[in-house]
């Protein structure tokens, strides 16, 4: 289409330049004829008409009365919902291809008629005045610590007007992980901004109708740091926007840093930790200087750190537990009907009695949940081994998966006895060597010896080492060897150099299509000890090479490595009659020998197996001396080059 400036450009030519109309319409980019109707007259924007009227004809017209209606009661439903309801009722009328047409004229009614939408503010942001944070979920990004999968959160803290960010990996949106994460991205940015925005988490916003908008803890917080809080409404999380949008900045850069990484898995939490760090350092360096302009308005740090775990006074019932925030801990039953003080940080319950540490946990995640240590019990389930079968917590007294297995063990061969001989294991385990009773219920297992506390403690006591898995070693091999062993002419027409290396190495590889089907590697169970290679005859080998009677044995030719871990020992080789003398003259030589351009692929059977004994070799005799052989195996024959 001709643009008004090409019209303009095309008078300013013909009128102040002079020029002829065929080179003005060039200079513009026009058709003569097209230049001939702009020269005079309206330019094109004026002349275009309002397109008012209609192609073909209004397929919802007798309908569209009883939509509007229907939008103007529910302005929420969508025009797909519409079409679909239109062809229930009218089958047929309606095809699949006019929705298209009802979805815009539902949005031109929208526009012109429709209810108003919401309008967003723009806000300005002031340097040092607001830092935002929330919490966002990382478990789509499939990151693993040594090949298990990473169920994690992160605490995400944003300023405002620089957009300088920092992340904590936790694993709840619980008040301790909220602590921890603020004071670690307060200290490690080394100011405080003047005020603090989250949305409306439990944790730090009441629900409405409470008289204080924050809790309490939320509120010792930020007055330790000298914050003011900000609240958003109710299900308007666009309000908290800023971080919002971090969200997904901080993911999309995280996706793109792990594809580069080429990794997903890492070996240690503190690895994962150290990447993520080092992301955000990355991310952080490209906005020194907005951060310099807001560092002039952010306010101190207090001298020291609020303690971002929670205290809690609880007494240790009668079956040696407390109760901790809807879950179920045990602990020593010494301590049964005392009053000890249980502090909850974000991933660990620590119990303390008078001002000393007792023991530390993990803490348990979600509710309802036990952790019950066997340690603590199994002094007194011993005195009464009849709880053991219906207690309610009873899968926390498996340790391992060969304690259950030793449990249904027992109840299969003794099950009126089963509970008491498990407590006894189970109390051996706690005060001798969890590890070593472990140990000893696989070897039970393993084998046909039924499991009993008296048999594992004989095993203790003998001091059980079970075999370790050998660690198999794989040399790299020489390829070399095989150029020596099928393309030197030194080995063709041999020269021991090149067989010594091949045969002593190899435990697949190649020799001649004359040697026949079968071939044997075997030693005499003589003082001396000699490997022979012998080749027996066996009609048309896999080569398509005759085959000839064996001849006598003929004295070793070659001194080599055995393969396979065998002692060194000779090699000699036995030709069959009817060689040729070529052929004869390499077998002289202790070569293996192949008609020309040709070679059979062999291969090592029976590896890891001891070898067969055998008799009836030709050259000893009917009863000969038995021999201790590894049978080879053809692969195949092919062409060889050079």
């Amino acid at each position: 289409m001709v643009k008004d400036g090409q019209v303009r450009a095309l008078r300013v030519w013909v009128q102040e330049r002079e020029a002829s109309l065929s080179v003005a319409a060039m200079k513009t980019g026009m058709d003569r004829k097209t230049a001939r109707k702009y020269r005079r007259g309206k330019l094109p924007s004026e002349r275009v008409q309002d397109h008012d009227w209609r192609t073909r004809p209004d397929v919802f017209a007798d309908v569209w009365a009883e939509v509007q209606v229907r939008l103007e009661l529910s302005p929420g439903l969508e025009a797909k919902t519409l079409f679909e309801d239109l062809q229930r009722r009218f089958p047929g009328r309606f095809q699949d291809g006019q929705l298209r047409t009802l979805q815009r004229r539902v949005k031109r009614w929208r526009a012109l008629q429709g209810p108003d939408r919401e309008v967003f503010f723009a806000q300005k942001h002031e340097p040092g005045r607001l830092g935002a944070s929330d919490f966002t979920h990382l478990t789509s990004l499939n990151v693993t610590i040594a090949g298990v999968p990473f169920v994690h959160l992160v605490y995400h803290f944003v300023l405002t007007y620089s957009n300088w960010e920092h992340v904590t990996i936790c694993f709840s949106e619980s008040f301790e992980s909220f602590s921890a994460g603020l004071q670690e991205a307060l200290w490690e940015l080394g100011a405080v901004p003047e005020q603090h925005r989250s949305d409306r988490m439990s944790l730090a916003v009441h629900q409405d109708g409470h008289p204080e908008l924050f809790t309490q803890r939320y509120r010792a917080l930020l007055s330790h740091y000298g914050m003011r809080g900000q609240a958003i409404n109710a299900g308007q999380g666009h309000e908290n926007g800023d971080v919002e949008q971090s969200h997904n900045q901080f993911k999309r850069k995280l996706e793109q840093a792990l594809l580069l990484r080429g990794s997903r898995d890492f070996a240690t939490r503190e690895e994962y930790e150290a990447f993520l760090q080092a992301l955000c350092k990355q991310f952080n360096a490209g906005r020194q200087q907005r951060l310099a302009e807001e560092r002039t308005r952010l306010r101190p740090l207090p001298e020291r750190r609020l303690e971002s775990f929670k205290r809690l006074d609880v007494r240790v019932s009668p079956g040696s537990t407390i109760a901790l925030e809807r879950n179920l801990y045990s602990v020593p039953a010494r301590l049964i009907g005392e009053l000890v003080e249980a502090r909850l940080s974000a991933e660990a319950v620590q119990v303390w009695y008078g001002q000393q540490l007792v023991l530390t946990m993990p803490r348990l995640r979600g509710q309802h949940k036990h952790h019950i240590d066997y340690r603590h019990v199994i002094d007194w389930l011993v005195r009464k081994p009849g709880a053991f079968a219906e207690y309610r917590y009873q899968p926390d007294l498996f340790p391992t998966s060969r304690f259950r297995m030793a449990y249904d063990a027992l109840r299969a061969q003794h099950p009126e006895s089963a509970s008491r001989e498990y407590v006894h294991i189970l109390h051996l385990a706690a005060h001798e060597s969890e590890t070593g009773v472990d140990e000893a219920l696989q070897q039970l297992l393993s084998g046909s010896e039924p499991v009993s506390e008296a048999r594992i403690r004989e095993l203790l006591e003998k001091g059980l080492a079970l075999p370790t898995v050998p660690t198999v070693t794989v040399a790299n091999v020489c390829l070399a060897v095989y150029d020596d062993l099928l393309d030197s002419k030194e080995a063709y027409h041999g020269r021991t150099h090149g067989c010594e290396a091949a045969v002593g190495e190899l435990s697949e590889g190649t020799t001649s299509a004359d040697v026949s089907a079968s071939l044997r590697i075997g030693r005499e169970t003589s003082a001396t000890g000699n490997a022979e290679l012998r080749a027996l005859s066996a009609g048309v080998g896999d080569a398509g090479m005759p085959g000839a009677a064996p001849q006598e044995d003929r004295p070793a030719t070659a001194r080599i490595a055995s393969a396979l871990g065998e002692e060194p020992a000779n090699l000699r080789s036995e030709a069959s009659a009817g060689e040729s003398a070529a052929t004869g003259a390499c077998a002289l030589g202790g070569g293996l020998c192949r008609p020309t351009r040709e070679r059979v692929g062999i291969w090592q059977a029976g590896f890891g197996q001891d070898a067969p004994s055998m008799r009836h070799y030709p050259g000893t005799g009917a009863e000969g001396p038995a021999r201790f052989v590894q049978p080879v195996q053809l692969v195949g024959a092919g062409i060889t080059f050079g």
